[in-house]
């Protein structure tokens, strides 16, 4: 088994240190591959970053570069931390004697941090299972939300005669997820639409991603023929060439993807029935753009299955008007030897069958009470938790089987017996 739990801290920092990449434009380092963009009427950067210690570096490698004004600050997208920053900047422009800077976004982006305000509770407690070493003050702060002040529709152009800057809309990860084309440069900051590894669509706690809309906004940035791509995440592409194949092996295995699931959705298959019964492309295992470190095709595959069809995934009337989890949980328990159930679960974990392991021991972890055999189901669904997350490549469901392990080895039976998130259990 490979253990991939030191892999847990790479997702939301930056692959570079601050470095000119070309004259007056630099790559800053934020929640992510950040850039600033000098000109004349000001520095343009992209995303304020968390807040904190990382927007005060990133506000000290800007003020390397120049001690002039921030024209702007363009939002990537609305998704929390990564302009929770903002008001620090506006707050050290003022301390200046400076002018705020403009805070540019798209459009949804208002739509979207009204939503957050709304659901504030839940935001941040899908935040705690995602990012479960994050604490609850960190988790609060990124839900720091400053409205932009400055919204567009499809394309907005910061003018300038040397390095004009088009953001430009791309939807992909969010509604609202932004590109920055530098045409004079042709260098192409790809946000949300371009990450290290596979596409992130589909996350098990987010809305969906609409995954036909991804591969259009792909094939937008590709007519653009850029010379340079800044990933959101991971290391820049240099040359043509080499640019349109990363974005384009990414459009052609989401393409792949929607072709083979619709094919079996037509046939009737569930969700669960599609993932098995798929193989995917060799040619996929070990290639660069489409390593599964934090989306999956997996998950990729339940997100288009969302689109086409109601919430009943699974196709079992079971699951249809179901009975409440405390009284499905004792009606199984009755129907069942506790001391079967253990031992088999357990050869299962020995025979390294953790999955299978899983669903014998539902048999008996979420039905409510303290009995010995119930509270050694929970621990043993615990164990099989890490043993899972340690072999597993994608980064949130490491996160989600991680945080299980703690909930269930603390005796709690479901995510809502855990309302702060699993690194509040004790």
């Amino acid at each position: 088994m490979t253990d991939k739990s030191d892999q847990r801290d790479w997702v939301l920092t930056s692959e570079f240190e601050p470095t000119e990449l070309l004259s007056g434009v630099h790559l800053v380092p934020t929640q992510g591959n950040g850039l600033a963009v000098e000109t004349e009427r000001g520095i343009v950067v992209v995303d304020g970053g968390p807040g904190g210690p990382v927007t005060q570096q990133m506000i000290a490698h800007v003020r390397a570069i120049t001690d002039g004004p921030v024209r702007a600050i363009a939002y990537s997208h609305g998704h929390l931390g990564y302009n929770s920053g903002v008001g620090e900047w506006q707050q050290h422009l003022a301390d200046a004697g400076m002018p705020p800077a403009d805070l540019i976004a798209h459009r949804n982006c208002i739509a979207r941090y009204d939503r957050y305000r709304r659901t504030h509770d839940l935001q941040v407690w899908l935040a705690s299972w995602q990012f479960p070493k994050a604490s609850r003050k960190a988790l609060e702060g990124s839900l720091t939300l400053t409205d932009p002040s400055t919204v567009f529709d499809t394309e907005f152009v910061l003018d300038d005669p040397q390095r004009p800057i088009q953001l430009r809309w791309s939807p992909s990860e969010t509604d609202d997820s932004i590109a920055v084309w530098l045409p004079e440069q042709k260098v192409l900051w790809g946000g949300p639409t371009v990450i290290s590894g596979f596409p992130n669509i589909g996350t098990p706690f987010r809305t969906l991603r609409l995954t036909q809309r991804w591969i259009d906004s792909l094939e937008a940035l590709i007519a653009l023929d850029a010379e340079i791509l800044v990933p959101e995440f991971g290391p820049l592409t240099v040359g043509a060439a080499d640019v349109r194949e990363r974005l384009t092996t990414t459009a052609d295995a989401l393409r792949w993807l929607i072709e083979e699931t619709t094919e079996r959705m037509n046939r009737g298959m569930s969700d669960v029935e599609i993932i098995h019964d798929l193989t995917y492309p060799s040619e996929w295992a070990d290639h660069a753009y489409l390593v599964p470190d934090y989306g999956n095709p997996d998950y990729v595959v339940r997100d288009i299955f969302r689109e086409q069809n109601g919430w009943w995934t699974s196709r079992n009337i079971t699951d249809l008007h179901p009975a409440t989890p405390d009284a499905a949980a004792l009606a199984v328990l009755s129907a069942v030897d506790p001391a079967t159930v253990l031992r088999r679960a357990e050869e299962l974990i020995g025979s390294g069958e953790h999955q299978l392991a899983l669903h014998v021991l539902d048999l008996l972890a979420g039905a409510p009470g303290d009995a010995d055999y119930l509270v050694t189901a929970r621990k043993l669904k615990g164990d099989c938790a890490e043993s899972l997350a340690r072999a597993c490549p994608t980064f949130v469901s490491r996160s989600i089987y991680f945080g299980a392990a703690r909930l269930h080895r603390a005796g709690l039976r479901r995510m809502s017996e855990a309302p702060e998130g699993p690194s509040a259990i004790n």
